[in-house]
């Protein structure tokens, strides 16, 4: 039965402790630890050429923090999109707990973490503002007209692959495309991802149909660390948000048998059950009663925050109808050729001149769709909203939101 008395801190099992410390005083790897020597590139550049200095993954790790796109995590929403309050996570925050906690967990497996952090710091660059409600309204505004689908973490690839061109590795990319940590699994098996040919199918697979995000497993044990982490750093830090904003008054609406309700003990316990189940295996897995309390604690989020506090918030409505306009207005620039066009000044032309090869004439042959869904992706909360107040002026679609002061009222 659940019991709201406090979880206790569990502890690694006494053998794959001792193991642990025996494979790092010898210097022994997990034997499915990617080594860098296996590293791909889309193009063999003299100049990614792994070093002393520059590992090969230390060289993703760069690229993907000097894209402009990186700059952008620190004003796109993580869970509380309407509010003003700097100590609310924002997803530059959230991929930094993500590293922080794969990287805990790869450095006790003996996997590679200079891997790990590359994945984790990539693995949200093409999310949308206003988080996975902006996602949805993206992917609804690009469907009516294509027939395709928007999926952040497709679009995280196509930032760093298409977009900017900074030459990253498959297993990096693998994994950004593999990470979608809604999709709880008790044991993360390996996906068989070896050429940048079977890569780029899968993306146009996950375009085209959206059932087929749900088969992505990824190719590296690093990329499967990076998915679980992804649920474990947002599980515990939006309870904690929630009690910030108030939406919560405490955690005793959680209920725990085994993982916890509370941040740290979610981190700790999750992190001890997986190595404990999955050191020296060929695959990443939690114990049944870590990964029922997983699914238990993930709907629990939902019913007690996500539900109660973005998702069914009236703001919510006027977002998507500025999806719609925005949208609309900016395809409509496209195809006339409109270059005063915010379109043309602030996404094709400033795209050209921070991407490494990327033409404008090469660009806007993708068409008109892909073009907007990629400014729109782009785009950090405040900057969606100061558009939408250029493009139409008269509007009287307001984003009201909680300020700083608003309890001081």
């Amino acid at each position: 039965m659940s019991t709201n008395e406090p979880i206790p801190y569990r502890q690694l099992d006494p053998e794959v402790e001792r193991a642990i410390r025996a494979d790092r005083a010898a210097g022994r790897h997990h034997p499915l630890r990617f080594d860098d020597a296996g590293v791909l590139r889309r193009e063999d550049n003299p100049h990614d050429e792994a070093t002393l200095t520059r590992p090969a993954f230390a060289r993703d790790i760069e690229k993907i923090l000097n894209i402009p796109a990186y700059n952008r995590y620190a004003d796109k929403t993580q869970v509380f999109s309407f509010v003003q309050n700097d100590d609310i996570s924002r997803r530059g925050l959230h991929v930094q707990l993500v590293s922080r906690i794969a990287r805990g967990i790869g450095g006790l497996l003996g996997l590679n973490t200079e891997l790990i952090e590359a994945i984790a710091l990539g693995h949200d660059v093409g999310h949308t503002p206003f988080g996975h409600a902006g996602e949805r309204f993206l992917s609804r505004c690009y469907h009516e007209r294509t027939g395709r689908y928007f999926n952040h973490n497709v679009h995280s690839v196509r930032v760093l692959d298409q977009l900017y061109r900074r030459n990253v590795s498959l297993q990096t990319l693998d994994g950004v495309l593999c990470h979608n940590g809604e999709f709880a699994q008790q044991e993360l098996i390996l996906g068989d991802t070896a050429t940048f040919a079977q890569l780029d199918d899968l993306v146009e697979a996950c375009n085209a149909d959206e059932r087929a995000i749900g088969h992505l497993r990824p190719s590296t044990l690093e990329g499967c660390v990076v998915r679980v982490s992804d649920m474990i750093a947002y599980l515990g830090k939006d309870r904690q948000d929630a009690l910030a904003m108030g939406v919560l008054d405490s955690l005793d609406v959680f209920e725990s048998d085994y993982i916890g309700v509370d941040n740290a003990r979610i981190i700790n316990n999750l992190t001890v059950d997986i190595v404990n189940h999955s050191y020296g295996t060929d695959r990443i897995a939690l114990s049944p009663e870590a990964f029922a309390d997983l699914k238990r604690a993930k709907r629990q989020n939902y019913e007690e925050i996500y539900l109660k506090e973005g998702m069914v918030d009236e703001a919510e409505n006027v977002v998507e109808e500025m999806f719609d306009e925005m949208y609309g207005r900016l395809r409509d620039d496209l195809v006339g050729g409109d270059e005063s066009s915010p379109v043309f000044l602030h996404h094709v032309r400033r795209l050209e001149g921070l991407s490494r090869t990327l033409s404008a004439d090469e660009y806007l042959a993708e068409g008109p769709d892909a073009v907007v869904c990629d400014y729109l992706a782009s785009m950090t909360d405040s900057y969606f909203m100061a558009l939408h107040d250029h493009l139409f002026p008269q509007s009287d679609k307001q984003i009201v939101g909680r300020g700083y002061c608003a309890d001081l009222a």
